[in-house]
């Protein structure tokens, strides 16, 4: 075999190692997917901040509550997708209704160049697909969902699913990445 070709087959078996990698991060349930097809795990995000952490964003797109009281990744930048309606619903016995944040895009396009690499996470995915789409809307292309999110999934037990929370093996806490209840000014969407 010819050293030429040896690097083509190479070349070839790399890629399609990473497509088969990928692969394995797309999720099953489509309001976790986005238009870009771009996922990472928890613990793959944090690895390429790591490995680059000035190119790198980390975007939590929750909500300023869920980030101050339940904590984030300490180099999370936090621009919320939604903002907490405060609507109760009685029948499920929980806060809903959420409402978009009509400032989400124009802050990101603030803080982050369409060329940037930004890793969206939330709690679970869903709002972080959503995010990643609209800014695919608006021109980025190098952003991800980071599958899982940050701490729980909902339970799909049947009963109180709205408060029913189970650990995911795969989120951010879990895989063991920094996790912290300290603020960073810097790091916050404060008007």
């Amino acid at each position: 075999m010819t050293k030429k070709t040896t690097v083509v087959l190479g070349i070839i078996f790399c890629l399609t190692a990473c497509s088969l990698l990928a692969q394995d991060n797309i999720p099953l349930e489509k309001k976790f997917q986005t238009k870009l097809g771009k996922y990472v795990t928890a613990s793959q995000a944090y690895e390429m901040w790591q490995a680059n952490p000035d190119m790198v964003k980390i975007l939590d797109c929750r909500t300023p509550e869920e980030y101050v009281f339940i904590g984030h990744p300490p180099m999370a930048y936090n621009i919320p997708f939604q903002l907490w309606a405060g609507k109760w619903d009685a029948t499920r016995q929980a806060y809903i209704l959420l409402k978009d944040n009509p400032y989400f895009l124009v802050k990101v396009m603030k803080k982050f160049k369409p060329a940037d690499t930004i890793l969206i996470l939330c709690s679970s995915g869903g709002r972080s697909a959503k995010a990643v789409d609209l800014l695919a809307d608006a021109g980025f292309r190098d952003v991800y969902n980071v599958i899982c999110g940050s701490a729980a999934d909902r339970a799909k037990s049947g009963k109180n699913e709205a408060n029913s929370w189970e650990i995911c093996k795969t989120c951010w806490q879990q895989r063991g990445a920094p996790w912290t209840s300290q603020l960073n000014p810097e790091l916050l969407d404060i008007p």
